[in-house]
C-alpha cells in the first residue's frame, strides 16, 4: 500500500487517514568522533548512525539514478535523461513478465510484518539498531537532525521530493507532510504472488530501501495500491525513473506486473 505514515518515539502507533505508521524507533547523538562521518544536526540534536550497515546521511546531494543503484541503498530518484539510460530503462521493463492482479482476498498489512521492523533478515540495514522508517529518512533527507538522546530517531530534515519536485522541510511534528511509498504496494505485490510467499519473504519486501522512497504525503496518498497504469508521480520528469524502480523491485522478487503497468512503464521511458 502507498500511505504508511507515522509512529510516536514510545513505539506507540499514530494513524492518519487509515494509514498505517511511518515512524518508529529511537535516534542519535553526535559525538565528536561522529562528525568525521559527515553527521550533520541543529542544536542539541545531532546524530550517528548505530551499527556499520547504517546509511549515511544525504547532506551531500542525493538523486542518484536508479540504474546506478540496484540495490535501492543510495539516495533519490534522479530523473533518466539521456538516450543510453532511456534504452537501457526500456531493456529492464520489457524483460517484466506480466499477468493480471488476483485476488485482494485475505490481504493484510501485518502480514507483511509490523511498521517498520529492523529485524528483516536479507535486506540492506536489517539490526543494525534502527527502524526501516528513520533509516530511508536519513538516507534521503538533507541536514538530518535526530532526537537529544537518541541515536536513531529523526526529528527534522530537508527533502528533495522526487514525485513532486518540491523541496520540504520536514519536522516530526508535522510527520504526514512526507510519507514512505512502497514502490511496488504491499496489497499489489500481494495479488501479484505475495500472498502464497512465507512471512519472512513478505517481510523483505515491506523493508528493502529499493522499494522505499520518501516522497510527500498527499503525493504518496492519492497513490494508494496502484500501479504505473493508473498514478505516476506528479513530476513527468522522473516517470521514467519510477519505472525503472518499479521494475527493478519486480525482477528481485519475481513478481510480474499487469500488461497495462508494463506497458505505461515502457511509454515513460519512449517505448
Amino acid at each position: 500500500m502507498g500511505v504508511e505514515v507515522c509512529r510516536g518515539s514510545g513505539g506507540r502507533s499514530r494513524y492518519y487517514g487509515g494509514a498505517r505508521p511511518l515512524l518508529r524507533g529511537g535516534l542519535a547523538v553526535c559525538a565528536a568522533v561522529a562528525l568525521l562521518t559527515g553527521c550533520k544536526g541543529g542544536t542539541g540534536d545531532a546524530g550517528s548512525p548505530t551499527g556499520s550497515g547504517a546509511p549515511a546521511p544525504a547532506s551531500d546531494g542525493h538523486s542518484v539514478s536508479p540504474l546506478k543503484n540496484p540495490d535501492g541503498t543510495k539516495p533519490g530518484l534522479a530523473p533518466l535523461t539521456s538516450q543510453a539510460d532511456k534504452a537501457a530503462a526500456r531493456r529492464l521493463i520489457g524483460s517484466l513478465s506480466t499477468k493480471g492482479r488476483g485476488p485482494k482476498t485475505g490481504y493484510d498489512r501485518d502480514e507483511f510484518g509490523y511498521a517498520w521492523m529492523d529485524t528483516a533478515d536479507g535486506v540492506p540495514w536489517a539490526r543494525n539498531g534502527c527502524d526501516t522508517r528513520n533509516d530511508l529518512l536519513r538516507r534521503d533527507g538533507q541536514d538530518v537532525r535526530f532526537r537529544k538522546g537518541s541515536n536513531c530517531v529523526v526529528i527534522a530534515m530537508t527533502l528533495d521530493d522526487p514525485y513532486t519536485g518540491r523541496t520540504i522541510q520536514w519536522t516530526k511534528s508535522h510527520a504526514t507532510t512526507v510519507q514512505i511509498d512502497h514502490v511496488m504496494p504491499l496489497s499489489y505485490d500481494w495479488q501479484m504472488g505475495a500472498a502464497h510467499w512465507t512471512k519472512d519473504r513478505r517481510e523483505q519486501i515491506a523493508n528493502d530501501p529499493l522499494n522505499l522512497i520518501p516522497a510527500d504525503g498527499p503525493a504518496n496518498s492519492a497513490k494508494g495500491d496502484s500501479g504505473p497504469a493508473t498514478w505516476l508521480p506528479p513530476s513527468k520528469s522522473v516517470r521514467c525513473a519510477y519505472s525503472v524502480r518499479f521494475a527493478q523491485v519486480s525482477l528481485k522478487y519475481k513478481l510480474p506486473v499487469t500488461p497495462a503497468d508494463k506497458q505505461m512503464m515502457l511509454k515513460q521511458c519512449g517505448g
